[in-house]
């Protein structure tokens, strides 16, 4: 008998398994990260450069683990690579995988943010585009190899089924498996233009109101019931101009069409436009969300980290209070 360690090596097949005797379940552990790459990247020219190989080696390693798992993983559309209910299956296994081999580099005190990554935050488009956006920079000076994207979407973001890996939202959500936890709140009141009110006269009262013109969101177009704010506010006799877009409704008010309800981060970027009966308000929560099985990889968590505090340090400018928006 010849002693294992002196024992000739294996023949590999074209898949790169060893020939012979082996179950046709066994998989190369090493294709686990092809595979969560690809399903956070979405293209396999995305995951090859995060992989550094070319893409084909990509290809080739998620063929390798379908054959071996017996089961496709994703199908292919227009807009890049997309689950299955198979891959969508194993993802919470794969990431655990993920999770314990990165727990190895904790142990020793060698795992760091900077290890790099892409992190997708999803929220809606006012407040990724007016607050998240101008604020990006400063996390990219303090994780350089950190890449942000950033997807505003009238819609519900689904993180279970990876849309994203972190979601800013004003209702909570109630996937499970979610950590989520309330961040803050924002005050939603009436604006109008300097030119607006010039010309048609500052209301002092609901009543006045009656006679104004108003701009509001199209409403069977509404997705998310927490964006209904002007009607919490006053149900206008009045509406000359409807959007699905926030910042289409700020472009309207700053340009004196109408009256709007604005959050108070989108009317802040425009000193032209004045509080409307500054005491007809409502707020609308901020709740912070990531998926559990994603909430300890060190760059999503000093992505969480960084939005967290910024939104915290920014609570009175979130509530109208007059400060204005800093940098935490």
């Amino acid at each position: 008998m010849v002693p294992d360690d002196e024992a000739p090596p294996r023949e590999e097949s074209s898949t790169g398994y060893p020939e012979g005797g082996e179950s046709p379940s066994r998989y190369d552990w090493d294709d686990i990260a092809y595979f969560l790459e690809l399903v956070r990247q979405g293209q396999l020219v995305g995951a090859s450069k995060r992989l550094k190989v070319d893409h084909t080696t990509v290809s080739r390693r998620i063929r390798a683990l379908e054959d071996a798992l017996d089961c496709k993983l994703f199908s292919r559309t227009r807009s890049g690579f997309v689950l299955t209910e198979a891959g969508l299956g194993i993802l919470e296994h794969a990431e655990a995988m993920e999770f314990r081999a990165h727990s190895i580099s904790r142990a020793v005190g060698v795992e760091r943010a900077e290890s790099g990554g892409t992190v997708r935050i999803a929220t809606m488009e006012g407040i990724g585009s007016f607050y998240l956006g101008p604020r990006i920079r400063r996390f990219h000076h303090r994780h350089p190899s950190i890449l942000v994207e950033l997807v505003t979407a009238p819609h519900w973001i689904n993180l279970s089924r990876r849309e994203a890996d972190i979601f800013i939202s004003f209702p909570k959500p109630s996937e499970r498996r979610l950590t989520t936890r309330k961040v803050g709140e924002f005050r939603v009141s009436l604006y109008a233009s300097d030119d607006y009110l010039e010309r048609r006269g500052e209301p002092r009262t609901r009543d006045d109101l009656e006679r104004h013109d108003f701009v509001d969101y199209i409403d069977d177009l509404i997705q998310i019931n927490a964006v209904r704010w002007l009607t919490d506010i006053v149900r206008p006799r009045q509406v000359v101009f409807r959007s699905s877009s926030l910042i289409a409704q700020y472009a309207s008010a700053s340009s004196g069409l109408g009256i709007a309800a604005l959050p108070t981060f989108v009317a802040a970027q425009n000193p032209a436009l004045r509080p409307v009966l500054p005491n007809l308000t409502t707020r609308r929560d901020i709740w912070l969300s990531v998926h559990q099985d994603l909430e300890h990889v060190s760059r999503v968590g000093a992505v969480v980290r960084f939005l967290a505090d910024q939104i915290v340090h920014d609570r009175e400018f979130f509530l109208g209070e007059g400060r204005t928006p800093g940098m935490a």
